[in-house]
């Protein structure tokens, strides 16, 4: 438990130094997720863990490259609090694929859930009227979305399977966004390649690495109930430090989804 609380933690700090680095979205999640596969490769290779290729292992990759960067163009796009409270609906989609992709039986606790979450997104989108951060909230939407497909993904895969997606994930996201450090928008020195380092060892590498060995030990809904701290302090960190406060609406949205998240 305290090395998922240790992974939250981490995990919350993302908003802000995606804030921080002048960079085009597609540029930070490529090079963030190409530290970050470097921390997870060193962990395989000192955990003698083999790289595995099965179906549910590209489809992870496919899942975790769209779920980073939707996610970084989000918190470009939107406020970092909206990005990542809209991202954490995920379970919500969750029981959704589950019931109609697999015929899984949800319950009427399920429903009051969805409806729930579904009632915070609204919310969420009132705020965003005319402020011209509607593209920004779609966007964490769908990385929701993607991390919903993902869950389900590595639910059914095994062992050596679990990190291989996840490094496969990073990697894809690297080939992608690297070539968009060529583009002018683009102020590569000292100070942004540090803010990178940090998201891709930090923020991303080793917390994966934590969640990986809590889960041997922490379960499931603890875990799941834990990692809220994540959606709690990374608008902290941004209206601290970087200066962006979330708006009314967007406030009453999150402790919505928040709660339904909770509640389930």
């Amino acid at each position: 438990m305290f090395m998922m609380v240790v992974c939250a933690v981490l995990w919350s700090v993302g908003g802000l130094f995606i804030k921080l680095i002048n960079w085009n979205a597609v540029a930070i999640a490529g090079a963030r997720s190409f530290f970050s596969a470097l921390t997870v490769l060193v962990y395989m290779a000192f955990t003698k863990q083999k790289i595995r290729f099965s179906k549910n292992v590209f489809l992870s990759m496919i899942f975790l490259s769209g779920l980073f960067f939707c996610f970084v163009g989000a918190n470009k796009l939107t406020t970092s609090a909206n990005a990542i409270v809209l991202q954490y609906s995920s379970p919500v989609f969750i029981l959704i694929f589950s019931f109609f992709i697999f015929n899984e039986k949800i319950t009427k606790h399920d429903v009051i859930s969805v409806i729930l979450v579904m009632a915070g997104i609204v919310v969420f989108f009132i705020d965003s009227i005319g402020t011209g951060r509607t593209v920004g909230n779609v966007l964490g939407v769908v990385s929701g979305i993607f991390m919903a497909a993902l869950f389900i993904c590595v639910g059914k895969t095994e062992g050596e399977e679990k990190m291989s997606g996840i490094l496969l994930g990073h990697s894809l996201t690297a080939a992608i966004g690297l070539p968009f450090l060529l583009k002018g928008d683009c102020a590569v020195n000292e100070q942004s390649i540090f803010y990178v380092i940090i998201l891709g060892v930090i923020q991303l590498g080793i917390p994966y690495i934590l969640m990986a060995l809590a889960s041997k030990n922490c379960p499931p809904l603890p875990s799941c109930l834990i990692s809220t701290i994540e959606p709690v302090l990374n608008p902290v960190w941004v209206a601290i430090f970087y200066g962006e406060i979330p708006g009314l609406w967007a406030i009453a949205g999150g402790i919505i989804i928040i709660f339904a998240v909770t509640y389930q």
